[in-house]
């Protein structure tokens, strides 16, 4: 007897094993890619890399990622007005594909368009997967949120092998030795890294349209309005944005034909003034087309809550920028008996979300059980503490304290030259500080991740709804721009210098935020639950952001 397609897959619709595997497969290419893209780009060039300053290159890793969560609004907006879903997964995958193809060429001419491609196709895919997986059930299905949890576990497989699997290609002395042995240059280690997040990632495009006919009729056509003045106002929209990025290429090309060198720091600069610009005219826009005054509340109240998603993505995207070169340059290799490159620790944040995850849903549960659970905004804030919390434990290793306490236990140091000298002079570190620092970042991300939207959509009217998912990026954007940029923050002051501003800065949102919270409790108005992510509200619910991956 056929098995039932609505439940061949774990007693879920059968096209959630082809959105299960497209979306491991697209997150392995990204976190493959991102593990290696600083490490990289701050490498020498006989070491195969790229040779540039941590200011050049936070700024680059600090526009790719920001662009990678700002081109999700067009590419949903595009998905649902003309693509529909379904091909504009597709889109997305051989953007991706191609994008790292050119990454993995040998020439740098191809490296910046890699990255461009990749942001543009990260952005059609990520919403719209995650889209089609709400479509396949219904409003009042049971299985729905069961149904995001496995989709969630692809994410967190993904995330967890990619880091080891192309951090082992670009900078295991094994994989080395194994091209110098088949005469291959060995600086083409990085290549064969991009190269199979390439392959990967077609892969996860070719499953996906063998699979599509599981899907059924989820996203298959795009929602045109009925209204003819509104149709040909989006189409004019559309044309808007392909021309803002012929322009912006244009500019640019024409530029570099000229001569002109325009340097990497300006055009951050130029970026990060747009992004706060833009936050600020979008809440401008959103306080003065409130249609009374409850929604200007709600608004209002919203902006604590956007500036504490800014500052979780700006402390919390730090592992792909700042922390991979501390990793890199501090960080003694040998680990448990095992010989650890630095791509390698990027995984073990995926590690202890699969292995922590359970605890922090029944300690929630346990604690609602009890009417003892804190509010939304509350967690909000512990997560900020757990924040602040992880990179004071990263203090010590820059600031020479272990190997000052070390050295005066065993009576090694006795003369206050020796003293000052050891806590000056450049050394490694045990991994310890780095499992301690992902275990208290995993905590944070466990209060935040699932929180954050949450919160912000309980606040919004609901006529608003869309608008707060855009937010949301709009705030994982910032934040990711201000994570690379700390890149030249920390090359500038030093490691500690950051570490300590890191640390101060989330105990002040923590403690702004548990402040505000009644205040924002009230907003939120008689009508609206505060339940946190484990409970069920009656108002719509929004598709789960594409950032975090106990959320994405």
């Amino acid at each position: 007897m056929p098995r039932d397609p609505d439940r061949a897959f774990f007693g879920h619709p059968s096209g959630l094993m082809t959105l299960f595997f497209t979306e491991m497969w697209e997150r392995f290419s990204y976190y493959g890619m991102r593990a290696l893209l600083t490490l990289f780009m701050v490498a020498k060039v006989t070491d195969g890399g790229r040779q540039m300053t941590d200011g050049a290159t936070g700024v680059v890793v600090g526009l790719f990622l920001a662009s990678v969560y700002l081109l999700a609004l067009p590419g949903g907006w595009i998905a649902d007005r003309f693509l529909g879903q379904r091909k504009a997964v597709v889109v997305g995958g051989i953007g991706i594909t191609l994008g790292n193809l050119l990454l993995a060429l040998p020439t740098d001419s191809s490296f910046y368009p890699g990255l461009f491609l990749i942001a543009i196709g990260t952005g059609f895919l990520k919403p719209n997967v995650s889209t089609l997986v709400g479509q396949l059930y219904s409003k009042d299905d049971i299985r729905r949120d069961a149904g995001f949890t496995i989709y969630y576990i692809g994410i967190n497989i993904g995330a967890l092998v990619a880091p080891i699997a192309c951090g082992f290609l670009a900078q295991s002395d094994t994989f080395k030795h194994f091209l110098a042995g088949h005469g291959i240059d060995p600086r083409w280690c990085w290549r064969f890294a991009f190269a199979t997040a390439s392959l990967v990632m077609a892969m996860g495009t070719v499953q996906y349209l063998l699979g599509g006919k599981r899907l059924g009729t989820a996203g298959m056509h795009p929602t045109i309005p009925a209204d003819p003045v509104e149709a040909k106002r989006g189409v004019t929209i559309l044309w808007a944005i392909a021309g803002s990025l012929a322009a912006v290429v244009a500019i640019f090309v024409g530029l570099s034909l000229a001569g002109i060198a325009v340097s990497k720091d300006l055009i951050g600069n130029i970026f990060g003034i747009g992004l706060l610009i833009g936050s600020v005219v979008l809440f401008y826009f959103l306080v003065k087309g409130a249609r009374d005054a409850d929604e200007k509340r709600r608004i209002i109240a919203m902006i604590p809550l956007f500036i504490g998603g800014i500052a979780f993505f700006a402390a919390f995207e730090q592992a792909s920028s700042t922390l991979s070169l501390f990793t890199e340059r501090f960080v003694r290799r040998a680990y448990l008996g095992f010989k650890i490159p630095a791509t390698y620790w990027q995984a073990a944040n995926s590690v202890f979300v699969i292995g922590v995850a359970p605890i922090a849903a029944w300690v929630w549960l346990s604690l609602a059980r009890r009417k003892k659970e804190p509010s939304s905004v509350n967690k909000f804030g512990i997560g900020m503490l757990f924040t602040a919390g992880s990179f004071a434990l990263l203090i010590p290793t820059v600031a020479g304290i272990t190997i000052i306490a070390n050295n005066l236990y065993w009576g090694q140091l006795t003369h206050h030259e020796e003293i000052m000298a050891a806590a000056t002079a450049p050394h490694q570190v045990s991994g310890h500080y780095l499992v301690g620092y992902y275990l208290m970042a995993t905590f944070a991300e466990l209060c935040i991740s699932p929180v954050g939207l949450s919160s912000m959509s309980k606040l919004a009217p609901p006529r608003m709804a869309g608008m707060v998912m855009g937010t949301w990026f709009l705030a994982a954007a910032n934040g990711n721009y201000l994570a690379g940029r700390a890149a030249g923050f920390s090359e500038a002051r030093g490691y500690g210098f950051l570490f300590y501003t890191l640390v101060i800065g989330a105990l002040v949102i923590s403690v702004a935020l548990i402040l505000v919270a009644p205040t924002i409790k009230r907003m939120m108005g008689p009508g609206t639950s505060d339940a946190g992510p484990l409970e069920k509200s009656e108002k719509a619910e929004p598709e789960p952001l594409p950032r975090a991956r106990v959320v994405e």
